[in-house]
């Protein structure tokens, strides 16, 4: 009886590690299209982690496919809808390497400006960042100066110019505090630079517990 069993044990088994591999098998070695319609399915269920997985199989397996650019860039809009803008920065550069001369107009460029513009969490923590986008929307006005995006950028060019001359602002107060007027005149000086009328500049409310390290 206990011969039986166990035989019956290793039948189940083979038959579990049978099928496990046949599904396995079958998301190998599929058409670029399978891929793609994939990955767009697990992007419109918000599965990120799973899209990541099927646009690596895509682009490992159909380096040429059409479908990559497309792929690329959606994936990027998926993760800055989520707030991943790491994530989403990386399939924009991954666009912009490989794919850029297919857009003409500059929209990947906009978008990657576009993200690491939103990527700020903190007023006052983030100077490399906005000097960053900067630099982005330089390169952009330059290379795209007839871009239907170039307003959308000239907007968020004035936001983090705005930002950059609040965060002088606060430097140059900082200084005042302490009694480092020439410092502080400075940075004033600097804040006009960057933005000359003030009172454009909404101050951002800080919550107490940010306010005290800032």
């Amino acid at each position: 009886m206990q011969k039986f069993k166990n035989i019956i044990f290793l039948s189940i088994t083979i038959l579990l590690l049978g099928g496990c591999a046949t599904k396995q098998e079958e998301e190998y070695n599929k058409p670029d299209i399978y891929w793609y319609n994939k990955m767009l399915k697990e992007i419109s269920l918000y599965q990120l982690d799973n899209a990541d997985e099927t646009f690596v199989a895509l682009e490992s397996e159909h380096r040429q496919s059409p479908y990559l650019s497309s792929a690329t860039m959606l994936i990027g809009i998926a993760h800055m809808n989520e707030e991943e803008y790491i994530m989403a920065n990386y399939y924009f550069d991954e666009y912009i390497k490989r794919f850029e001369k297919n857009d003409s107009d500059g929209r990947v460029r906009y978008l990657k400006i576009k993200a690491k513009f939103l990527a700020f969490k903190q007023q006052y923590r983030e100077q490399k960042l906005l000097d960053d986008v900067l630099d982005e929307i330089n390169k952009f006005k330059i290379d795209f100066p007839n871009s239907s995006y170039i307003h959308l950028v000239h907007d968020i060019e004035s936001r983090v110019l705005m930002g950059k001359s609040s965060l002088n602002i606060v430097i140059a107060d900082l200084y005042k505090r302490i009694d480092k007027p020439q410092a502080s005149l400075l940075y004033e000086t600097r804040a006009k630079e960057t933005w000359e009328n003030q009172k454009d500049i909404k101050k951002v409310a800080i919550p107490w517990y940010r306010a005290i390290f800032e």
